[in-house]
């Protein structure tokens, strides 16, 4: 067991004794020159570190025709995210290349640290500090002030020592990332297999043996020849109902369906600001209506299990007849309806919402009511199977995640000792 000492750092806890302690701005200074020229775009990602912007296919920031002002970054440079290094939006670049001008830029000014330790060790420890000198009006704009970042204590052990670590946690890291990625595409399989599971029951029916009929249904080839085209305004209507005494503010969440504020914030652990203003414009919402939200194109409509009332920008869809609302939840939900809802959607890019008439002009059907309740049925019974299944990787995880922050957490700050080979 090494000797150790107090770091004088609360979130670096006990270091060895043989390791030093001192303020970033001995090490590290900002140098931000512009773009040179002909140099690739690249993104700090908080689980990545820096990338190139175009190897992600989920990075939807558009990048400024005029990079200019772009900074530039050699490769082992230091960047930060100074609004998300809270969230630990900071790395060592492992590529040349620039970066938004909000981000900061170092360059170490001398041999002392070993790149990849540091790296590991900012991204490890530091975002609870970085969240205490963080400020700003609200958490989503917090800034992080370069004079702050400057005065922060670093742990520096013995250089040797730096690579023996980094080595190391590059090693176990790659293996929790191999099993992580493996447990992911696990989860994306499911996700894939309840996708078709949903598709084939709303678009076919539990029968194998019905017979198939084609239709004048565009986003359909095929379903069973007894059920029903039906216009779309002529099975829901857009209810205009304001707000009624005591409804309670509701928000649409494609993970959560239509809950209240309150709910979404125990669920998520986040802060709403409720409306105090325009509430009178507010429609009320009651259980099995649905809701057109900003994002129906990209998850379908959501349907309410409670009364309440939900921001004017919405549209709220009352049945005309007898229906089996959770049907009718799955099929909103499916693959081949969203495509087609989507098709009715190319001024999306604009910012504008989804209105009911994009909704109109998509047709439904109607099965017969009794079938409507099997297959709802059915797909509740088998999506629940298939969503528990998925939960239990997804809590695999996080255990992992967990792991890992512990992993190397306990190695940078020398807690642990790398294992002799």
């Amino acid at each position: 067991m090494r000797e150790m000492k107090d770091s004088g750092a609360r979130w670096l806890g006990l270091i060895p004794v043989a390791w030093q302690v001192d303020k970033l701005k001995f090490h590290l200074k900002r140098n931000e020159p512009r773009n040179p020229g002909n140099m690739i775009v690249l993104s700090l990602y908080r689980e990545l570190g820096v990338v190139p912007k175009d190897s992600r296919d989920d990075n939807h920031n558009v990048t400024s025709e005029d990079t200019s002002k772009y900074k530039y970054v050699r490769q082992g440079d230091f960047v930060i995210n100074k609004m998300k290094a809270w969230q630990g939006s900071v790395a060592v670049s492992d590529y040349e290349g620039i970066v938004s001008p909000a981000y900061f830029v170092y360059n170490f000014t001398d041999d002392v640290f070993y790149r990849r330790y540091f790296h590991y060790l900012l991204r490890s420890c530091y975002k609870d500090e970085f969240m205490r000198l963080s400020g700003g009006i609200r958490v989503g704009q917090w800034d992080l002030p370069s004079e702050a970042l400057d005065n922060v204590m670093v742990i520096i052990p013995p250089k040797y020592q730096q690579k023996i670590i980094a080595d190391y946690l590059d090693t176990k890291c790659a293996e929790i990332d191999a099993l992580t990625a493996d447990i992911q595409a696990q989860i994306d399989t499911l996700e894939q297999y309840k996708r078709s599971v949903i598709t084939e029951a709303i678009t076919k029916g539990l029968n194998p043996d019905v017979e198939m009929e084609c239709h004048q249904i565009s986003w359909i080839k095929q379903m069973p020849a007894h059920w029903k085209i039906i216009p779309s305004k002529y099975l829901f209507h857009n209810s205009d109902k304001r707000k009624c005494e005591g409804d309670q503010q509701l928000t649409a969440s494609q993970k959560h369906g239509i809950i209240t504020q309150q709910e979404y914030m125990e669920r998520e652990n986040s802060k709403i600001v409720f409306a105090n203003q325009g509430l009178e414009n507010w429609k009320h919402v009651e259980p099995y209506d649905f809701v057109i939200s900003l994002r129906s194109f990209q998850g379908g409509l959501e349907m309410s299990e409670t009364t309440g009332c939900i921001t004017w920008h919405y549209v709220v869809l009352k049945a005309n007849k007898p229906i089996c609302p959770r049907f009718y939840k799955w099929l909103f939900k499916s693959s081949a309806y969203i495509n087609a809802l989507q098709g009715t959607c190319n001024f999306i890019r604009d910012g504008q919402d989804l209105r009911f008439s994009n909704f109109a002009q998509v047709p439904l059907y109607e099965p017969p009511l009794s079938e409507q309740e099997d297959i709802a049925s059915y797909l509740d019974m088998k999506c629940s199977q298939i969503d528990s299944i998925s939960d239990q990787k997804k809590e695999q995880l996080t255990v992992l995640e967990a792991y890992k922050k512990s992993l190397i957490y306990e190695y940078v700050t020398g807690k642990k000792e790398v294992p002799v080979q």
